[in-house]
């Protein structure tokens, strides 16, 4: 009784937003009215299905319990908070290709009036465009990590409950933009706004400058970010140890999921029409037809 009573008060929001709750319980309400507005043979794999409820739920989770007091008094938990935010969350929705799904799931009325003339006005159309082209997509992303990390502004963001939702909802929107460009499952002809080479390019390139931060905070012997001092650790953890945890998760688990990511579009671009592999088979059908 005592450890579910300790579960259930850790599920209660630690700063309740009623932005958050509404985006993600708004979110997995429409894939779940899409999904039973559309017929069985023609649903989702379950496991795009999971992924998308998980990457919900996760978002969730660090945002809206009392994970979020946790992440506001130790750096390596505030460091797994934007993992889940900028990477493990925005990669699992965008893996689950939702979007049909959701729009299935909007109300006739609302999607015909407002988000399907939104979505087609050319100033949105532009506007997404332009944060989605192959240069400033990855710029964003990375130059993210490194604005909110900059010890400075973390101070600032973290003493700040104005700043502290802006760097969040930063984080989240940046991961959820950059995951759905680069996990289209799409290809070029089929209307993806980058060829599959082009995004295992942009997933790669990615990583090194994470690695770079990760091991510069974890191997630096300065306490980077005494913010924590000022607020009071949660745990009676010393501040070089924090800091440490704190570089590797910014180190290695963001970059390997660039790495799956980057795996997961080969094997798509295999199978796509963009693919070596179909477009050798194509010039070898062509050519023995021209033969004949």
């Amino acid at each position: 009784m005592d450890t579910l009573q300790a579960f259930l008060a850790f599920l209660q929001p630690w700063e309740f937003s009623p932005a958050v709750l509404a985006l993600c319980l708004g979110a997995m309400g429409l894939y779940a009215r899409g999904l039973w507005r559309t017929a069985a043979a023609e649903r989702p794999h379950p496991a795009r299905r999971i992924a998308f409820f998980t990457g919900w739920t996760l978002i969730y989770l660090v945002m809206q319990t009392q994970y979020d007091y946790l992440s506001q008094h130790m750096f390596f938990i505030h460091r797994l908070q934007h993992l889940v935010l900028h990477h493990l969350g925005p990669f699992l929705i965008a893996l689950s290709a939702p979007l049909a799904t959701l729009a299935r799931g909007l109300p006739d009325r609302l999607g015909d009036r407002v988000f399907a003339p939104f979505w087609r006005h050319p100033i949105t159309r532009t506007l997404y465009r332009w944060i989605q082209n192959p240069v400033l997509a990855p710029v964003l992303f990375v130059g993210l990590i490194y604005l909110w990390l900059t010890p400075s502004i973390h101070f600032a963001a973290m003493l700040s409950e104005r700043y502290y939702a802006l760097m969040n909802w930063s984080m989240l929107l940046d991961g959820l933009l950059f995951w759905s460009l680069v996990l289209d499952p799409r290809s070029r002809r089929d209307g993806a706004l980058l060829g599959f080479g082009l995004r295992i390019a942009i997933v790669l390139l990615a990583i090194p400058p994470q690695i770079l931060i990760g091991s510069f905070i974890g191997l630096s012997q300065k306490d980077l970010f005494d913010v924590y001092q000022v607020c009071g650790r949660a745990w009676a953890m010393d501040a070089h140890t924090d800091q440490i945890w704190g570089g590797l998760i910014t180190w290695i688990p963001a970059s390997m999921m660039h790495v799956i990511g980057a795996l997961i579009l080969i094997g798509r671009w295999m199978r796509s029409d963009e693919g070596p592999s179909r477009r050798r088979r194509l010039a070898e059908a062509n050519a023995r037809r021209s033969a004949a």
